[in-house]
């Protein structure tokens, strides 16, 4: 619910309520499968998360005025992204053997690794087959460079993990990968199924820096949140080995930071004690605030080329994708 409520101070009842007609849709596509798959999918579809994915595609498609057919298919394209981003975690969860996602056990940890790998996979195909309803080669295409961007992150993830001597280059080019890539096709998709294709290149680098704010904000999170504001462990990040941001700045201030063997990290309390290491240094705010940058950046990408009213609610999003809780 506090997902829903963020939304609807963002951007109103007018957008907020059609997240409805996506999640109803969601359920009904996982509910006529082969249930071994599909009751998994369906437990982690009605877990809820923030839909800031399809809310963009419904911004950026311009949904509160959209004709009826704009509209099905803006609805259509929404419910395909949260599919490929919902699978993603499932598959994500496996990798990183996470016990918990959003407060909750994760399909991997209840159900084991076929069963989660099974889900996931379920529910990308999914998503492609109800985009195929629109009948657009782009929009298939757009989806198909976000799904090809969010494995090349996970790759990328996968090399990197435990090094603590990742560099900034690094880790930019996997969150455009890992965060930025959906962002951008929900952005791609939201023109293409609004009839918006004049703005497809605006909306697209609005959605990379849009992506990138989200992720920084999201590493900060990971060190700083309580787990009830997450539904995680504080240094999540740390124990699976991923190296973000704080840390990365946080070394340049201590460098002896760059000798830690982060496999030594096993526990939470090691975990908790390294993320206040890292506050100490003063990185997380600087983190927080190269993510404002991202906003500011954002935000200029759509001047001038939208209806102020239009500017405001993509304005207003792009800030909630850093303000949410640091």
């Amino acid at each position: 619910m506090r997902a829903y409520r963020a939304l609807r101070e963002t951007v109103g009842q007018d957008y907020t309520h059609r997240l409805v007609d996506i999640d109803k849709r969601l359920i009904e596509l996982a509910e006529t499968r082969d249930p071994r798959a599909a009751e998994p999918g369906l437990i982690t579809l009605r877990a809820g998360g923030k839909r800031l994915r399809p809310l963009l595609v419904l911004v950026c498609g311009a949904a509160n005025r959209a004709t009826e057919e704009h509209y099905q298919a803006l609805i259509r394209a929404a419910v395909s992204v949260e599919l490929v981003h919902t699978a993603g975690l499932v598959h994500d969860d496996v990798l990183d053997d996470a016990a918990i996602r959003r407060g909750k056990p994760t399909i991997y940890a209840s159900h084991g690794t076929d069963v989660a790998v099974t889900t996931g996979d379920l529910l990308f195909a999914l998503a492609f087959e109800e985009l195929t309803h629109n009948n657009d080669p782009d929009q298939i295409e757009a989806l198909s460079d976000a799904t090809h961007g969010l494995v090349r992150g996970e790759l990328v993830q996968r090399e990197d993990a435990w090094d603590p001597r990742v560099t900034r280059e690094r880790y930019f080019a996997r969150c455009q990968l890992k965060t930025s890539c959906l962002f951008e096709g929900a952005a791609r998709l939201g023109a293409y199924a609004g009839g918006r294709p004049e703005l497809v290149e605006a909306l697209f680098d609005f959605g990379t820096c849009l992506g990138l704010a989200f992720q920084m904000a999201d590493d900060v999170l990971d060190m700083t949140a309580d787990k009830t504001l997450t539904g995680k462990t504080r240094g999540a990040d740390l124990l699976d080995g991923t190296v973000t941001l704080p840390f990365i700045i946080a070394a340049e201030h201590d460098p002896s930071l760059l000798e830690l063997d982060l496999h030594s990290i096993q526990t939470v309390e090691q975990a908790e004690q390294l993320c206040d290491r890292v506050a100490a240094t003063g990185a997380t705010q600087e983190v927080i605030a190269e993510a404002h940058a991202q906003v500011a950046a954002a935000k200029s990408k759509l001047e001038g080329r939208v209806e102020e009213d239009e500017y405001e609610m993509f304005a207003s999003i792009a800030e909630q994708a850093v303000s949410r809780g640091t």
